[in-house]
C-alpha cells in the first residue's frame, strides 16, 4: 500500500464521526456540572473537607478492590509519593519502559533517584519480560537480598511498568521477577481506570499502583490522582506525605515531622469525581463501542494493525494503529494533514533515553522501542465523537 492509500484509508476511518475531532475529550454532563456548583456555594472546596475525598477514595476501593487508597493532585503526585513510601535513596536505580509518559523518570529524578530504561514488549507496548529477565540475569547480581547494577555498583530498587492506553501489560510475569530480584513493583496504571487483568483490577498487583484522572482520562477530576495499595505501612506513610507530613496534635497547632508534599486531592476536584464515578460503566460501554468500530474498519487493511488487547479487559483509553514500514517523517506528515483537517491524532511519546537530559541515564538494548517508535499513531477515542 502507497502512503497516500494509507493517509486515505486513516481518514476514511472516520468517515462517521463529527467534523471536530479531539484526541481523547472528558464526558461532562450536567450532573457533574451540579456537584462542583453544590460544593462552590457550600464553600467545601479546600483539603479540609475530607469526608468529600474520603466518599471518592471509597469509590476507587469498591472498583478496584484495593485495601487502601489515597487521592491526589495529579497522576504524577503519586508517583513521586510511591517512590517517597518506598523510601527510595539517593543514586538507587528504577526500572522504566524506554517508551513512556515522562512522569516515571521524572519523579524518580527528583526523589534523588537514576532511571534506568528497558525495552519494551511490541504487543503491548509494556515492559517486556523475556528480555528483561536475560538482561537482569547477565547485568546484576544479588547481595544481601538487594539487587545490585554489576556496572554502576548502585542498587536496583523498583520496576515501574505502565499499563499502555488501558491494556494490561505481562503484569504477572513482571510480578514473578520482581519477587525473584527483590525489587519494589509500583504499576502505572494511569490510563486504566476500569481495565482488568484476570478479574483483578491493573494498579492492585503490585505494591503500590497509580491512576491518574487528568482531563483525558477515563474519569476526571479536573487534575487529580490515586495511590492504590493493600499494604498498611505503605498506605500510611503514602496518606502521611500527601498531607505535609503534618503530625495531629491540637488542630490549631502545625507540627510536622519530615518534609512532606501538598499533594492531597482537593474537596471540589474529589466532588467532580463522585459524579464522574457514578457514570463509569456508561463511558466504558461507549468506549468498546468505538474501539469496536476501529476494529471492524480496520480489519484486514494492508500496513496497517490497530493495537488490541489480548486476553485482557480493557477501558479502551486511546485507540492506536501500527503502520508498517512508517519513519518519523511520514507520521509528521500524516498528523498535520489531519490536523488541518480538524482531526487531533498523535503519535506514541518520544522514547525516554532521546530526551536529552535523560540520555546519560543507563540502559538496556532498545530494539524493540526503536522499530515501533515511529510506527504508532494514536486516533480520536473521546466518548462523544459519533455523530
Amino acid at each position: 500500500m502507497s502512503k497516500n492509500e494509507i493517509y486515505s484509508v486513516i481518514l476514511n476511518s472516520f468517515k462517521n464521526f463529527k467534523n471536530k475531532l479531539s484526541l481523547h475529550e472528558p464526558w461532562i454532563n450536567t450532573s457533574d456540572i451540579g456537584i462542583v456548583k453544590e460544593i462552590l456555594s457550600k464553600k467545601l472546596v479546600s483539603t479540609s473537607a475530607e469526608r468529600i475525598i474520603n466518599k471518592f477514595e471509597r469509590k476507587i476501593s469498591k472498583l478496584t478492590k484495593a485495601k487502601y487508597v489515597v487521592a491526589t493532585n495529579t497522576g504524577t503526585s503519586a508517583l513521586h509519593i510511591a517512590l517517597k513510601a518506598i523510601k527510595l535513596k539517593n543514586n538507587e536505580e528504577v526500572l522504566i519502559p524506554d517508551i513512556n509518559y515522562i512522569a516515571a523518570a521524572n519523579s524518580v529524578i527528583h526523589c534523588g533517584g537514576i532511571p534506568h530504561f528497558v525495552d519494551i514488549d511490541i504487543s503491548n507496548l509494556g515492559i517486556n519480560v523475556n528480555k528483561l529477565e536475560i538482561y537482569l540475569k547477565k547485568k546484576t547480581t544479588i547481595k544481601k537480598g538487594k539487587l545490585i547494577n554489576k556496572k554502576s555498583k548502585n542498587i536496583i530498587k523498583a520496576m515501574i511498568p505502565t499499563h499502555v492506553f488501558g491494556n494490561a501489560c505481562d503484569i504477572i510475569n513482571l510480578k514473578k521477577i520482581s519477587k525473584k530480584y527483590k525489587l519494589f513493583l509500583i504499576e502505572d496504571s494511569s490510563e486504566s481506570v476500569g481495565s482488568f487483568f484476570k478479574n483483578k483490577h491493573l494498579g492492585t498487583f503490585g505494591d503500590i499502583g497509580v491512576l491518574s484522572f487528568n482531563g483525558n482520562k477515563i474519569i476526571t477530576t479536573g487534575g487529580g490522582g490515586a495511590i492504590l495499595t493493600n499494604n498498611s505501612n505503605l498506605f500510611k506513610r503514602c496518606l502521611h506525605l500527601s498531607k505535609i507530613s503534618r503530625v495531629k496534635q491540637k488542630y490549631w497547632e502545625f507540627n510536622y515531622d519530615e518534609p512532606g508534599f501538598n499533594f492531597r486531592m482537593p474537596a471540589l476536584n474529589a466532588a467532580l469525581g463522585i459524579s464522574q464515578m457514578n457514570k463509569l460503566k456508561k463511558i466504558l460501554n461507549k468506549k468498546k463501542k468505538i474501539y469496536l468500530k476501529y476494529k471492524k474498519y480496520f480489519k484486514n487493511k494492508k500496513s496497517i494493525k490497530l493495537l488490541e488487547p489480548i486476553n485482557r479487559k480493557s477501558n479502551y483509553w486511546l485507540n492506536a494503529i501500527q503502520i508498517d514500514n512508517s519513519n518519523k517523517k511520514f507520521i509528521e506528515k500524516i498528523i498535520l494533514k489531519l490536523h488541518r483537517k480538524k482531526i487531533s491524532v498523535r503519535p506514541v511519546w518520544k522514547q525516554m533515553h532521546k530526551i536529552n537530559y535523560l540520555s546519560k541515564y543507563p540502559r538496556m538494548n532498545l530494539s524493540n522501542a526503536n522499530y515501533i517508535k515511529d510506527k504508532l499513531l494514536s486516533l480520536p477515542s473521546g466518548v462523544d465523537i459519533f455523530k
